[in-house]
């Protein structure tokens, strides 16, 4: 973006100068615009408001008076209530850029605020952030859910683009099923690799990362090319002697993964019946295997 197309550069408080806050934070800062207060409630907090952001922790009140964009970079269950105490507490928020980084939330959650002046806009970063050095070096090139007014849309997109990233528009009411999708990707991954090194390491595999991480690789880079199409393994084979095994090794060593595994083998079979990938007399057997019904 040529500096002529650039929106003025604006003054930015975090509300949340946690993970999220404080790299988002940071690239604004790269893109030319100047944080200049944070607030937040932890050590960690202060540390990286310090380090990123270049500010000390203020309240509320004082970050929202300070600044024309306001980051709302808080876990989604508080978001409701901060934006209902800065409204129902008479903060400055008459023209203010107004933004929260919430994926299950649109604008609606803004409400309070939008009818006290606020100017409201949702930006989802599609990342997940540890806190560690490399946080930054993650927003280039990742797409950004985005909801907003349609008057606020080139603000929105050139916000997004300013910090590295690809706007893609999301209706208010999609947002809930948007973000599930992405939780269900990401989150549960990695419950199920730590799940998997952890029944590894109990048959005494040294290094369960190094043998999960090429098969893993492959695996995912199967289903971002090939989709469905990308499946292998037991359940699109029909080997449903194999899928019983599996499932009575896991209910002696971890009944709890056991319910994990016949849920999501009962979902894959599903995805591959539909695909054509298995035989329905394929499936018969699997269910019989499974112990439940895999149609719907």
């Amino acid at each position: 973006m040529d500096a002529a197309d650039r929106p003025a550069r604006l003054t930015v408080g975090v509300l949340g100068a946690g993970k999220v806050g404080s790299a988002l934070g940071a690239a604004l800062t790269q893109a030319g615009h100047r944080i200049v207060a944070a607030s937040g409630v932890s050590d960690r907090s202060r540390r990286w408001a310090a380090d990123r952001l270049g500010v000390d922790l203020a309240r509320p009140d004082e970050v929202v008076a300070a600044a024309q964009l306001i980051l709302l970079t808080v876990p989604d269950d508080a978001l409701p209530d901060l934006v209902a105490g800065l409204a129902g507490t008479g903060a400055e928020l008459q023209g203010k850029l107004l933004v929260h980084t919430s994926g299950a939330y649109g604008l609606s959650v803004l409400d309070p605020a939008a009818k006290a002046g606020a100017l409201p806009l949702a930006l989802h970063p599609v990342m997940t952030f540890t806190g560690r050095d490399d946080d930054l070096n993650k927003i280039t090139g990742i797409s950004f859910g985005v909801t907003a007014p349609d008057m606020l849309r080139p603000v929105a997109e050139a916000l997004v683009i300013e910090m590295g990233g690809e706007p893609v528009w999301i209706a208010e009411s999609d947002r809930a099923l948007y973000h599930a999708a992405l939780a269900n990707a990401a989150n549960h991954m990695v419950t199920l690799i730590a799940e998997s090194e952890e029944l590894l390491g109990r048959i005494g595999v040294e290094h369960p990362g190094r043998m999960l991480g090429p098969l893993l690789g492959a695996a995912l880079d199967n289903v971002l090319r090939l989709g469905i199409a990308g499946l292998t393994g037991p359940v699109v084979r029909g080997d449903a002697g194999t899928v019983r095994k599996h499932v009575d090794a896991l209910i002696l060593a971890a009944p709890e993964a056991a319910d994990a595994y016949i849920a999501l083998a009962r979902l894959t079979a599903d995805r591959a019946l539909a695909a054509g990938l298995l035989k329905p007399e394929e499936a018969e057997r699997l269910l019989d295997a499974l112990g439940g019904n895999i149609w719907t």
